[in-house]
């Protein structure tokens, strides 16, 4: 019986495939042998280049299908969920008993009030004043708000939704260093303009502080306040870092550099060398805009804060920066070496209690506001900076997630999957303003709810009323200590 034309096709077809797989498989081989980079490969050709796939899914793996519940960094699936939840306004209570170790050292438990206010006895977060010796201070609504950033970092329609979300909460949005773009005044929401050591939006052809410039920007009544960049959790110590794929012309014109070149800003203000400087700056920016200004760093050491206080005493305290903006040394969402991300600065866990104590103890109070920052993206994580002398709270990852990050940590490349950290229109139209934003402002009105829940349980009626009194720490033998013991005011 002799094969029909059709089936001696199909088979001259697969034995083609053949041979064309076994060719590409030894010129594959070949090339593993020769080339010297990679021993895996040059010892095992072929066969070695499945680690290297292997590496690459089991990110993948692990994420959906190994890692429990609590397991995961930077952020484990349990705090994630908590914000997917929170940003669908959906029920955030849970069944059967908590997954949390509270065994975990340094957990912050709160103490139940054995007598707690009344359901008609609750009050509201009140607004707070900042910069009172300003020409125009700025009474904010909300403790907490969206950390910096920049435009350029994340994409256009992520700057729009978060703008959005945050004027339908009432909530400050911070723009990064990235400058002030369009899309940050288009959706309506308070803006702190954040100063960084490149001056993005406010410097002059050689990269110097641009008067006309800032006082263009204070003109926009949005822009409630100017922050000075000094440090920032992911990278204390170094400068902002935007990829040239991340550049485009419109991103170049409002930060004032060239298109496709990687732009690395300095890593410290080159006019600021010491304390005296840095209070000359904060009082040069003040009296250029008229608004509160305050600065944004990371604690290493206590002494750096004595100088700067005791400089303010010196001086006179209408030369205070408005506020400081604390960030943890824990990373965050911008691109930055790992041995930065990883081992420098300290966590927000330890320094706030300093910084709040010192601050209080030159008589400053009243004088500086406080604003935490650093993986605070739960009820829990807020409460607790504000029990430990937080008058604010920013987070911008938490945030990220309420647009619907995946933690697929691509942050630092131009092929973010969600659309927030990319300026691929492919993959930016998966991210629709109109939803997003409505989760963005249910996020953030969520997190006030349940700490003002946190705050009438251990009984004071607001949540600015949390002391550390209310917080106990989870210690190495497992019991817990009063935080107000650990760090006494």
């Amino acid at each position: 019986m002799t094969m029909t034309p059709y089936f001696e096709a199909l088979a001259l077809a697969f034995w083609l495939v053949i041979g064309c797989a076994v060719l590409a498989l030894v010129i594959i081989g070949i090339i593993d042998r020769v080339q010297t980079a990679d021993a895996i490969r040059r010892n095992y050709p072929v066969i070695g280049r499945f680690r290297g796939l292997f590496s690459a899914l089991g990110e993948f793996f692990r994420q959906y299908f190994f890692a429990m519940d609590r397991e995961e960094l930077p952020f484990n699936r349990a705090q994630r969920d908590w914000v997917m939840h929170a940003g669908d306004g959906q029920d955030n209570t849970r069944a059967f008993g908590s997954t949390r170790n509270i065994s975990v050292v340094g957990t912050p438990l709160f103490t139940p009030a054995p007598f707690p206010p009344l359901d008609d006895q609750f009050a509201k977060s009140t607004p707070m004043v900042i910069g009172p010796q300003a020409v125009t201070p700025y009474n904010a609504t909300s403790f907490f708000n969206i950390s910096g950033m920049s435009y350029g970092a994340i994409s256009r329609p992520a700057v729009l939704a978060l703008s959005r979300g945050a004027a339908k909460a009432g909530m400050w949005m911070n723009t990064g260093e990235g400058g002030l773009s369009p899309y940050h005044l288009e959706g309506g929401a308070d803006i702190v303009f954040q100063i960084g050591t490149a001056k993005y939006g406010v410097r002059d052809a050689q990269g110097h502080l641009d008067d006309a410039k800032l006082c263009a920007i204070a003109e926009h009544p949005q822009v409630k306040m100017f922050e000075i960049k000094l440090a920032q959790g992911a990278k204390p110590g170094k400068g902002g870092i935007l990829p040239g794929a991340k550049i485009t012309p419109e991103i170049a014109k409002i930060r004032g550099i060239k298109v496709g070149e990687d732009s690395i800003s300095p890593n410290r203000h080159r006019e600021v060398s010491n304390t005296d400087e840095l209070l000359d700056m904060i009082a040069h920016v003040r009296a250029v805009t008229g608004k509160p200004t305050g600065i944004k760093t990371v604690m290493g050491g206590l002494d750096p804060f004595r100088d700067l206080f005791d400089a303010i005493i010196r001086r006179g305290i209408e030369s205070a920066p408005d506020f400081i903006t604390l960030d943890g040394g824990e990373g965050g969402t911008g691109a930055a070496p790992m041995p930065l991300m990883d081992l420098v600065g300290m966590s927000i866990r330890e320094a706030l209690p300093l910084l709040t104590d010192l601050r209080n103890r030159a008589g400053l109070k009243e004088r500086i506001r406080l604003v935490a920052s650093g993986k605070l993206v739960n009820p829990g994580d807020v409460a607790w900076a504000l029990a430990a002398g937080a008058d604010f709270v920013t987070s911008a990852r938490g945030f990220m997630f309420s647009l619907g990050c995946i933690q697929a940590l691509k942050c630092n490349k131009n092929t973010c999957p969600t659309g927030i950290t990319t300026h691929d229109p492919r993959f930016q139209k998966g991210l629709v303003v109109e939803d997003k934003d409505r989760r963005v402002a249910a996020y953030g009105k969520g997190i006030v709810k349940e700490v003002e829940t946190i705050a009438h349980s251990v009984g004071v009626s607001e949540p600015r009323l949390l002391r550390r009194r209310h917080v106990r720490l989870v210690q190495p033998d497992g019991t817990s200590k009063p935080m107000n013991e650990m760090f006494p005011s």
